[in-house]
Parts: C-alpha cells; structure tokens; sequence
C-alpha cells in the first residue's frame, strides 16, 4: 500500500492541493511541517528536498521526492486511477486550466493574500494591482463554470483540486470573493466530497500555535 509523506504548511494553499488529492484518495499519508517563514528552515529544506525552494515536496514510499503541485496531482492521479479526464480529449482541458491556475488564477490572489492576510502589509500599487490581475481571472472561472458543475467533464479532476486550492481560507485580503457566486457553488460542491477538509485541519499551520477550524460555510460566506 502507498504511504506519503507531504512536507507542507497550513498556510500554503500549494500544498493544501496536494493535502486535499491525498485526503480525497483515502491513502496512508503523514504532513511534515516546514517553516517557510524561517529562514534557516527554509533554507536547510532548499538544500536537502527541493532545489527550487518550493512547497510542496511529496516523498514517496521508495523515498523519491516529487515537488510542483500539478506535478504530484498528475503522478496522484495516474497512479491511484482517480480524478482524471474521463473522455477524449479532456486531458488536454485538464492540463489547460492547470496552467492557467498556476499563472493566472491562483498566484495573483495568493500573493495579495500573503502580502494583506498574512503579513498585515498595507495597501500599495501592487496590492491594487493583484487585485485587477485577481479579479480578472475570477471573472473567467466565474463564467466558465456558469454551465457546468466542475471545470473539465462532469466530474470533479485534479483541475479542480488544483483550482480550489485557496478558496477556503478566510484570511482578510479586501477582494470580494462572494461576487464571483458560481465559483462559490463549485467550491462549496468539492467541499461536499468525501475526505474534505479545510486545510488548518489537514496540515500544521506555522503562525498558530493551535489551530482554529473554520466551517466551509464561514469560509465562502467571507469577502
């Protein structure tokens, strides 16, 4: 049987996808905290598991490392046979839309939230222009899932997992979340699967010392 070991932090909604896919599989699998916002921490962890400095890092049972979320949803994917494309064609689609995650959707809000939710910053030309970059991306996942219930098919895959890999954090950031409604009933229906859980639950978070759970429900009701 599979057993992985996620080096991760709550904090890191990279490495909540990866938490998610694992939780969703119902696989043996152990989080292994690392301190990003310690320099020494980070910097051992760059010199021993991952060279581009990056969460997450999934160690296999054989002891490989995989790192790049899309990456390890990929390798999670074909190796479990799950949350993959299941008509022709949709392969393609999946691998589309988990590029325009990457650069387009999730890494100007996850940097706006860093920046305003995590680290208390103030308001700034940059924060104004993560907000421009942020909303338009929202605004075509918003329309796109007008007509369907997941991003590619009608079935959830790794695309989606990927895509919702910040939505359930509740940190403030000043961009309103709950306009976007039809990206809010998708996130609501992953959260309906079988194994979610908000990912201060799944992973050690590293600016708390105790974990507070947050309801699915507070989380896509807040701006």
């Amino acid at each position: 049987m599979n057993s992985y070991q996620l080096f991760c932090r709550g904090e890191s909604g990279n490495a909540y996808k990866v938490a998610l896919m694992l939780n969703f599989l119902e696989v043996r699998w152990t989080p292994r905290f690392v301190d990003f916002f310690d320099d020494a921490s980070k910097a051992t962890f760059q010199e021993s598991l991952n060279e581009m400095g990056e969460l997450p890092v999934l160690q296999l049972d054989d002891g490989r490392t995989l790192s790049q979320s899309g990456a390890i949803l990929q390798y999670l994917a074909r190796t479990h046979g799950r949350f993959l494309p299941v008509e022709e064609g949709q392969a393609d689609e999946v691998l589309r839309w988990l590029l325009f995650d990457n650069h387009r959707f999730t890494a100007p809000f996850a940097t706006l939230r860093y920046l305003v939710g995590l680290r208390g910053g103030q308001e700034s030309p940059l924060t104004t222009h993560l907000r421009a970059l942020a909303d338009t991306a929202y605004r075509v996942v918003d329309a796109h899932l007008a007509s369907r219930n997941f991003m590619v098919g009608s079935a959830p895959t790794i695309a989606d997992i990927s895509m919702v890999g910040y939505l359930y954090y509740d940190e403030e950031t000043r961009f309103g979340r709950t306009r976007f409604t039809n990206i809010q009933s998708w996130a609501a229906r992953i959260a309906e699967l079988p194994g979610w859980a908000h990912p201060y639950d799944l992973m050690p978070r590293a600016m708390a010392a105790e974990p507070t759970a947050l309801t699915v429900n507070k989380v896509l009701d807040n701006p």
